[in-house]
């Protein structure tokens, strides 16, 4: 599986060069050849088991490299990850710690500038511009536990923004949000392309695929338990997301694609 994304931007955010990524020399995910240029939008779609979140962490650094090889912002993913900001799944967070919104979005600096170092007039003009990126500067002092969990997910997201990371990585970014956390972390995704951040979205909601990402890559998971995930098909929404390759990707021809969803027939037929 090969193939590269059309940007306008000629560096490439993400090379991977018969790559494979895992844990303990287990390898989850393998067989992967692509090039993401600056400024592309990448929605990864594949069912449990496939390998995303592997892959993710990987591009961070914090999965083996099993096999080939991976560039993340033209050096090594270890060497990247300060440029990275991440947004991962929201059973992965701890919501029992007494800090506040604010507290949390300034997380975000202390890769630049240490836990221990004052963040200084920019880094709180940073941490506010953020907070209002995604609607939650009147929610500033509150505790972060005593949010929804779709304000939970805008604060984190403010804090993967904070830095101002070249690369974006969202892991579920939609699960058991309501329609307006939805739309507002939709419009928000999209508009990172606008000013020129690469977004590599895991989601298995086709909606920001369509409306916000340019390209899909569809990882298919093993025929037998433990068997690693691979490629199904990579390209722009109308070569990648067809019927044939989600069928493919998720191993069974009664899966459907709508507007919103992968789903299955049987999922369909139930009353």
């Amino acid at each position: 599986m090969s193939g590269e994304i059309v940007s306008g931007a000629g560096a490439a955010a993400l090379e991977l060069s018969g790559a494979a990524f895992g844990y303990g020399g287990v390898t989850r995910v393998e067989d992967l050849d692509l090039r993401v240029p600056t400024g592309a939008a990448v929605a990864l779609i594949g069912p449990n088991g496939s390998g995303k979140s592997t892959l993710l962490r990987g591009i961070l650094g914090l999965a083996d490299i099993t096999a080939g090889s991976a560039r993340v912002l033209g050096t090594t993913p270890e060497a990247a990850r300060r440029s990275v900001g991440t947004l991962p799944q929201s059973d992965a967070r701890d919501t029992s710690l007494p800090v506040t919104v604010q507290t949390v979005v300034t997380m975000g600096l202390y890769r630049e500038a240490g836990p221990f170092r004052r963040i200084g007039r920019a880094g709180r003009e940073a941490v506010q511009r953020s907070l209002e990126l995604v609607g939650l500067a009147p929610f500033a002092g509150r505790l972060f536990g005593e949010l929804s969990g779709g304000q939970q997910q805008r604060a984190i997201l403010a804090r993967a923004l904070v830095s101002n990371p070249s690369l974006l990585l969202l892991d579920e970014p939609f699960n058991g949000l309501d329609r307006d956390n939805r739309e507002m972390l939709l419009d928000l995704v999209a508009r990172q392309r606008e000013v020129g951040r690469t977004v590599i979205v895991s989601t298995h909601d086709l909606e920001i695929a369509k409306a916000a990402c340019t390209h899909v890559l569809l990882l298919a998971s093993g025929h037998e338990p433990g068997e690693p995930g691979h490629p199904a098909a990579f390209g722009t929404l109308e070569e990648a997301l067809t019927l044939d390759a989600v069928q493919h990707a998720f191993h069974d021809s009664t899966v459907e694609i709508d507007e919103h969803t992968v789903t299955t027939r049987r999922e369909v037929d139930t009353p």
